[in-house]
């Protein structure tokens, strides 16, 4: 990644998404909501549940949102039923991008992800048009100074797939989606914090973008990151530093 630095990129990427905090708490009660719904209450039996309750704790979002958010998914407070949709299109470059959307108005949500694309030099792509760039996974980053042997010697007990560390010493961990919990778990216990972790759509190849083409990628992404029923966003696209 000649110019580019991964960690920066991932450190841009995350402040980006923390200074949005009012709006992540809606992203989690809406996972809560239908990871509630489609897996039942009970946390220790529903992984995807799980995870949203970990976000929800990350985030600091105080435990009687969650605890309301479960009861709206499981019928036992009135509550609106989302539906999950991903679209799938083209940003600056050729850059590949995916949008998960959960929404309760279907029409409303592709109207305003069509205008976000082509407003700022997108467009809105096809099912399965830029899928197969991506592999559906669990992700956990570790920051540059983690010790690779700790992150190797529980991660891979604990079933992950591949564990790869760069020129800058950022380690990222992969493993099958099934996988996520049990890899967490182990981390958690070895004292291993992952900088970034989740259950991603990743990139299997970057597009790197500089100058003007990765100031107008950051719109895009901006645009779409801020519409209400957009719950993640990912890109092939890999900006240069000064964005």
């Amino acid at each position: 990644m000649a110019g580019h630095s991964k960690w920066a990129n991932i450190q841009h990427r995350k402040g980006r998404q923390d200074a949005k905090r009012g709006k992540l708490w809606t992203k989690i009660i809406r996972e809560i909501t239908v990871a509630a719904r489609a897996g039942g209450p009970d946390p220790d039996a529903n992984p995807r549940l799980r995870l949203a309750w970990d976000k929800a704790t990350d985030a600091n979002m105080p435990k009687d949102n969650v605890q309301r958010a479960i009861a709206r998914g499981t019928g036992g407070a009135d509550g609106v039923n989302y539906d999950e949709i991903r679209y799938e299109g083209y940003g600056i470059g050729g850059a590949a991008v995916i949008v998960d959307c959960m929404t309760d108005n279907r029409t409303r949500t592709v109207a305003e992800v069509r205008h976000a694309f082509a407003k700022n030099g997108g467009n809105l792509g096809q099912e399965g048009s830029v899928a197969f760039m991506f592999k559906h996974c669990g992700q956990f980053i570790f920051a540059p100074g983690t010790s690779e042997d700790a992150v190797m010697e529980a991660g891979l007990e604990a079933g992950a797939e591949d564990i790869q560390t760069d020129d800058e010493g950022v380690i990222e961990v992969i493993c099958a989606p099934g996988d996520y919990p049990a890899v967490k778990k182990a981390f958690d216990a070895a004292g291993l914090k992952a900088e970034v972790d989740g259950i991603v759509m990743k990139a299997l190849n970057e597009t790197e973008l500089t100058g003007e083409d990765a100031v107008r990628m950051q719109k895009l992404l901006d645009a779409l990151e801020a519409l209400d029923d957009v719950q993640e966003v990912y890109t092939t696209a890999v900006l240069d530093e000064q964005n």
